[in-house]
């Protein structure tokens, strides 16, 4: 680039984007004159989506501010929790992170889900349809115009991606309320209800069944759920930690 160059230095949550400032958290980078600073700062790796506060010089300004020569840029991360204004907080997950989902569901967090690999622009265009927050560990999805919304989830371990998205975002937690396969609202169901997707042993010893009003899959407390309820006590008192 031939325009002017600036110094800009990186919260270092942001480095994960910027390997080339990890030694010292700044870089100097020439720019091209005509391009606001949010373009800058995203042509360097990192999205806007995780950028929080610009300062230029000590002060505030837009993501359209032209760069000056010489000035000097400091980008903050976005501060916890995050605010999402204009529709009720819900979450859209892309492909890798099902496990992400199916725990967000069973806190009662409203998470559509795609198990195949739509693209990116089929997601980016569901998200700003349903208003919904895109959650994904893909750079350039993130980078799309056309969301409503985004966060980069950092981790790869679902326990520290449920945590990162439960303090950015704080949502309302309804533990045992949505359907982990399909997002739906759960009710509760006789056994006569739901008979046919049990097995003998199940028909024998449960009496106590929920099911999916949208796609009528069944729950009930079985082998595995002192490991849920554990997944679920984890998040709920994490949350009420960060208040």
């Amino acid at each position: 680039m031939n325009g002017p160059e600036i110094r800009v230095e990186f919260a270092p949550q942001l480095l994960v984007f910027v390997p080339q400032a990890r030694a010292t958290g700044t870089l100097h980078t020439g720019t091209d004159g005509v391009s606001g600073l949010g373009h800058v700062v995203e042509s360097l790796g990192v999205p806007l989506t995780e950028v929080g506060t610009l300062l230029v010089d000590g002060r505030e300004v837009p993501v359209s501010h032209l760069p000056g020569a010489g000035e000097s840029v400091t980008v903050r991360a976005v501060e916890h929790p995050q605010r999402v204004l204009g529709a009720p907080l819900r979450f859209l997950l892309d492909v890798h992170l099902g496990t992400l989902a199916r725990r967000m569901r069973l806190l009662g967090v409203d998470t559509a889900y795609e198990s195949t690999d739509i693209g990116d622009p089929a997601l980016a265009a569901r998200s700003a349809a349903e208003q919904r927050v895109m959650l994904s560990r893909d750079r350039g999805l993130l980078r799309r115009r056309e969301l409503w919304a985004g966060a980069f989830v950092y981790s790869t371990r679902p326990e520290e991606q449920l945590e990162y998205v439960l303090d950015r975002f704080r949502p309302e937690l309804r533990p045992w309320t949505r359907c982990t396969a399909c997002n739906g609202l759960l009710r509760s169901a006789t056994k006569e209800q739901v008979a046919d997707q049990l097995k003998g042993g199940t028909h024998r010893t449960y009496d106590v069944f929920a099911q999916c009003a949208q796609c009528g899959r069944a729950y009930w407390k079985g082998a595995h759920h002192e490991q849920l309820e554990a997944i679920v006590d984890r998040a709920v008192a994490f949350h009420a930690e960060r208040g």
